[in-house]
């Protein structure tokens, strides 16, 4: 074997088990960051109630609005740590929670209907949000632990072959590609929605211009 074919094989070989390692660790700390997501949305009402108490008018919109962005941005990082369910490589090669693409969807429509509806105002809105989240976080947290994290318990080897995504890679992989279409589907419409938004926006925005009357110009009469 040559030096270069050593030096080749040692390359793929770092970046095969970086990749592996990463994804691993991806996968092992989304659970933090569900609850980190489940903590930041039902802890609304305690933010509320702090809120009230705030003499500051100042100090409570900054309260507020640091409670809106951090809660917001960790469901946005967890779905995009999420992505790593949607690529068929990893699914087939990868021991993943058969259940994650399904997850991801749940916090897509909980993003969904944060963007289209004033969640922290219709409370119909916040409960449909609520809801997701924790029907995303149980698909997750059942199967990461009682599948992925539970490979050395031999009681637990049944259910892991089944909701082990590298073990049972058909049904893996039908269940990613029908949570992919649907992401599609949902991304779409929140397009559609974000345009005709704009678009609305756009034509309130011009309509007071465009409705002014204009004025008429009467020609003078000049004295002979």
């Amino acid at each position: 074997m040559k030096p270069d074919d050593v030096t080749n094989a040692i390359s793929n070989a770092l970046v095969q088990g970086g990749a592996q390692w990463l994804v691993a660790t991806i996968v092992a700390f989304l659970p933090v960051l569900w609850t980190m997501t489940l903590m930041l949305h039902l802890g609304r009402p305690y933010v509320l109630r702090t809120l009230r108490r705030c003499g500051l008018r100042l100090g409570a919109d900054i309260w507020w609005m640091s409670y809106l962005l951090m809660r917001d941005a960790v469901l946005l990082l967890t779905f995009a740590l999420s992505w790593v369910f949607f690529a068929p490589n990893l699914v087939v090669n990868n021991a993943l929670p058969i259940t994650g693409p399904l997850a991801a969807l749940c916090l897509l429509l909980a993003l969904a209907v944060k963007l289209s509806r004033r969640v922290d105002d219709d409370v119909a809105a916040y409960r449909w949000a609520t809801a997701f989240l924790v029907l995303g976080a149980t698909l997750y947290y059942s199967v990461q632990v009682f599948a992925v994290e539970a490979a050395s318990q031999s009681y637990l080897a049944g259910f892991g072959q089944i909701f082990t995504s590298n073990s049972n890679a058909a049904v893996a992989l039908v269940i990613m590609w029908i949570s992919l279409a649907s992401v599609a589907v949902i991304a779409g419409w929140l397009f559609v929605r974000a345009l005709q938004s704009a678009n609305r926006s756009m034509a309130r925005r011009l309509a007071p211009t465009s409705s002014k009357p204009q004025a008429t110009i009467v020609p003078t009469p000049v004295a002979p």
